[in-house]
């Protein structure tokens, strides 16, 4: 997707990776030889235990983006149905892979891992009644404190004015960036030989439009603008989810943080950025 891949090129040009250097965790894997062994089986002969070991050796790409989207949805969200919807996206993967094709197993299954579990939270209703409606009063709050102020309000007045605690306006924005994110992500319902969803509909031309060129321009300068705004945990914060694709636990273990606490560090951060962000998606 194009958003996060902007996002993640602006994080990583931010100059914070001298404060994690060894905090990174890599997804990459060496195949062993019993996973050539397995995957020998289940290439050349369908074979269903041989299948059932790779996707259990692979278990751990699902958890991996289990934790990851999770950390974006309320708690009212099950991580069990998550991870059902991961374990399809991974067997889907297992089932379509074309081994003769120069593409890693782990990344083609990533993909088709998150675009199962997103595909799953778009036919839930997993954005509560009460949310919406608390998401709504933020928005209207917000617009009204914008037009009073000529300017940005802060999650304190936006509190204030919609009659909610600091930590309820944040996550109300989280929530909305969230939603949007599934809304731009809906995969096209005709048939076409481009069948990943909308950040895979057109081939990539190597190529940049100007005009395109010039939109993301603004966009990174935008977003590093944004990031300027927060202080250097949040910062810090954002560089290890984003750019080195940490889960909030790994996180809080890098800096000796609870995971509560990374998860209201990060809910400021985007609240900050929140602007940057809305007009990323909406020019993706």
């Amino acid at each position: 997707m194009k958003a996060n891949r902007l996002f993640k090129e602006i994080v990583g040009a931010s100059g914070l990776n001298d404060f994690i250097k060894g905090g990174a965790a890599s997804m990459a894997t060496s195949e062993s030889p019993l996973v050539q062994s397995l995957w020998k089986q289940w290439l050349e002969s369908n074979d269903e235990s041989a299948a059932n070991e790779l996707i259990d050796h692979y278990m751990y790409l699902v958890s991996f983006h289990v934790e990851r989207i999770s950390s974006h949805l309320p708690a009212n969200v099950s991580k069990d149905d998550l991870n059902s919807f991961g374990m399809i996206g991974l067997y889907d993967a297992l089932t379509k892979f074309q081994h003769t094709r120069e593409l890693k197993f782990d990344t083609y299954a990533s993909f088709r891992i998150r675009g199962a579990i997103m595909d799953g939270l778009r036919k839930e209703d997993w954005l509560p009644r009460s949310i919406r409606d608390k998401t709504k009063k933020v928005e209207q709050a917000s617009q009204e404190l914008e037009q009073t102020y000529q300017r940005q309000p802060t999650s304190e007045e936006i509190a204030e004015k919609a009659g909610m605690s600091v930590d309820e306006v944040e996550e109300s924005v989280r929530h909305t960036l969230v939603a949007n994110l599934l809304s731009i992500e809906e995969k096209p319902t005709q048939e076409s030989e481009y069948k990943e969803g909308v950040g895979h509909t057109v081939p990539d031309h190597l190529s940049v439009q100007p005009d395109e060129y010039m939109l993301q321009s603004e966009l990174k300068n935008e977003l590093v603008e944004s990031m300027q705004s927060l202080n250097q945990n949040e910062q810090l914060v954002v560089s290890l989810f984003y750019h080195q694709e940490l889960t909030l636990t790994e996180i809080g273990q890098v800096l000796e943080l609870t995971t509560s606490r990374i998860s209201q560090i990060h809910r400021k951060a985007i609240f900050k950025m929140r602007q940057s962000l809305r007009k990323i998606q909406a020019n993706t």
